[in-house]
């Protein structure tokens, strides 16, 4: 039975932790999967409160309230301690991960300017590691270190309870960076409680719900959705690295199985991976059989952070359906940092809604609903998945960007919304601030925040349908970029799930296709074989990839490709959370570095 609560019980999250940790002490509040499977660590309310105060104490010596700190952490429990003494200790979070030279750095580096952050909080092993790369990271050496795992025990005694309410800033979410440069979203204990209370009541937790999470913990729907929600809920959840999913998908599913688990979700792309490793990558080998599997305590499957497709809710539910998976446990929902997490949902009891328009039509914005019992659904429809409807106490609307004007109904417009969970705007950038965070309408009515997303609401369902700045615009038509990947990543079993990106560049005046595309090492293993013999090249592995995918784009699409560039895996630029990085992609081609 769920219990309702409400957020108001507590103005903070001190509070809250506080609540626990004199309420239900020697409760395990999170488990830890070190290697994914078997080996557990777990914390207590009572030890993370204790955790929370040794390190606030660390703090309060070198820092000033409100000074910005980074989280430099790997997915563990020591980065819930670090994240719950900077609350304790007033000074404001900056959740990132770990630099690589070669990839995350400039991001981090990024993240540094825009905060003025002078101190990094992470554990002994991983300042050990980055030490050695310093010299080649003269941005982040200077920064005064802490590993907060040595610390003394004895200086909690120091801690003194910092003065906050529930407009003080909590920590600053920094955006994905899949459209521009990250940006740091002011979010304050308000929203965050806020936003907790509805996901509590949306996905009808109890304190006898138990979650799953392996997505990363400085990402949004990680840090609020998997660490956060359960402490304002107070029911346990069990953690896992997302390097322990990526390399065996079905981990996630055993540990949901194992718990007991009611809660659990992820992207889109983590279902799909499931079904993979079930089925093998063309889907015709033997499926593997599952060995006591049982999804049957699964009663909130969440999906959300990129684009939804119904075709992977239909194969997950068919491969898992045997197992004891409802199709009525999905739950597709909409969000972003800047809203601190969720926006739309749905009933939990219900099936996801699914909406079958022309295609055509809606590059044009228009919404032209197709029957979805006819026999010959062409190429030219979309079947579209609902994202449920707005919070009680927030609006969403849907805007013509250019008008300000409310969309006629069937209209493709911007999201707009507005509610306690909007973000106060973003860390030192005013323009931006109030371009995005303080929109009205021509009649007057806001403020609201822009999304940049596109979508259409039909009985207050929300479709999401694409993003403005992404859209690729060629002989007058628009595409959204996200339709030509799926169609691109569908078109052969060697292209790695959530491994494509699709964009335009100007050719003497004509916008042409491009697109990047990751291939499993299987094909690179086929290549060095090919390069080692004879054969003709309509018969090579390169020739057989890039003429399926321009066979299924002009098919699917009517467009031609000017450029298929195949990478090796783990090459395409992406956000910490995973999203493609269009922009980043474009540049590279433009520059030569794309696959180079």
């Amino acid at each position: 039975m769920t219990e309702q609560l409400n957020s108001w019980q507590w103005t903070t999250l001190t509070e809250l932790l506080q609540y626990r940790a004199t309420d239900q002490p020697d409760q395990i509040a999170y488990t830890f999967l070190v290697d994914g499977e078997t080996e557990t660590v777990t914390l207590t309310y009572q030890q993370l409160n204790q955790k929370a105060r040794i390190i606030a104490s660390k703090l309060q010596s070198i820092c000033q309230p409100q000074d910005r700190v980074l989280l430099l952490y790997q997915p563990g429990l020591d980065y819930i301690s670090a994240f719950f003494g900077c609350l304790y200790a007033g000074v404001i979070a900056v959740p990132a991960y770990p630099p690589k030279p070669d990839r995350s750095l400039p991001r981090l580096q990024a993240i540094i300017a825009d905060t003025n952050a002078t101190v990094a909080l992470t554990t002994e092993s991983t300042l050990s590691s980055l030490q050695r790369f310093f010299p080649q990271m003269s941005d982040i050496a200077p920064l005064n270190w802490l590993a907060t795992d040595i610390l003394d025990y004895e200086i909690e005694k120091t801690w003194q309870p910092h003065s906050i309410d529930s407009q003080t800033l909590a920590f600053l979410q920094y955006t994905s960076g899949s459209t521009s440069t990250p940006k740091g979203v002011m979010i304050s204990h308000h929203n965050l409680l806020h936003n907790l209370t509805a996901i509590y009541n949306y996905f009808g937790h109890s304190s006898e719900s138990k979650g799953v999470i392996w997505l990363p913990p400085y990402h949004d729907m990680g840090l609020i959705g998997g660490v956060l929600e359960p402490l304002f809920g107070g029911f346990p959840v069990i953690l896992m690295s997302p390097l322990m999913f990526v390399q065996n998908p079905l981990r996630w599913l055993q540990t949901i199985s194992r718990y007991g688990a009611t809660t659990s979700g992820g992207p889109n792309f983590a279902y799909d991976l499931c079904v993979k490793k079930v089925l093998g990558k063309a889907g015709l080998s033997s499926p593997l059989k599952l060995e006591n599997l049982d999804l049957s305590s699964w009663e909130v499957a969440f999906n959300g952070a990129e684009p939804i497709y119904h075709k992977v809710l239909e194969r997950f539910t068919q491969t898992f359906a045997q197992y004891g998976f409802r199709q009525e446990a999905f739950y597709p929902c909409y969000g972003m940092a800047e809203a601190t997490l969720i926006i739309t949902g749905g009933l939990k009891t219900a099936p996801p809604i699914f909406k079958t328009v022309d295609a055509i039509a809606l590059e044009n914005h228009q919404i032209l609903e197709v029957d979805q019992m006819a026999t010959n659904l062409t190429a030219n429809t979309k079947t579209l998945v609902g994202c449920g409807q707005s919070l009680l106490d927030q609006k969403v609307l849907i805007v013509n960007p250019k008008t300000l004007n409310i969309c006629e109904q069937e209209k493709v417009g911007e999201i707009w919304v507005s509610g306690p969970s909007i973000g106060q705007g973003y860390w030192h950038k005013p323009q931006e601030t109030e371009t995005l965070f303080n929109a009205y309408l021509t009649t007057g009515e806001g403020p609201f925040l822009r999304t940049g997303d596109l979508g259409f609401l039909e009985n207050q369902e929300l479709f999401i349908t694409g993003r403005i700045k992404d859209i690729i615009i060629i002989n007058g038509r628009n595409h959204y970029p996200q339709d030509i990947e799926w169609t691109v990543e569908q078109s052969h079993p060697l292209i790695r799930p959530s491994g494509v990106a699709g964009f335009s560049i100007d050719i003497e005046g004509e916008e042409r296709l491009v697109v990047a595309v990751e291939v499993e090492r299987q094909y690179w293993q086929q290549i060095r074989t090919w390069d080692n013999g004879n054969g003709s090249a309509k018969t090579s592995p390169k020739q057989e990839v890039l003429l399926s995918i321009r066979r299924a784009v002009s098919q699917t699409h009517d467009l031609q490709m000017y450029k298929t560039v195949l990478l090796k895996p783990g090459t395409l630029p992406k956000t910490s959370s995973g999203k493609i990085q269009r922009h980043a992609c474009r540049a590279s081609f433009l520059a030569g570095r794309l696959g180079g």
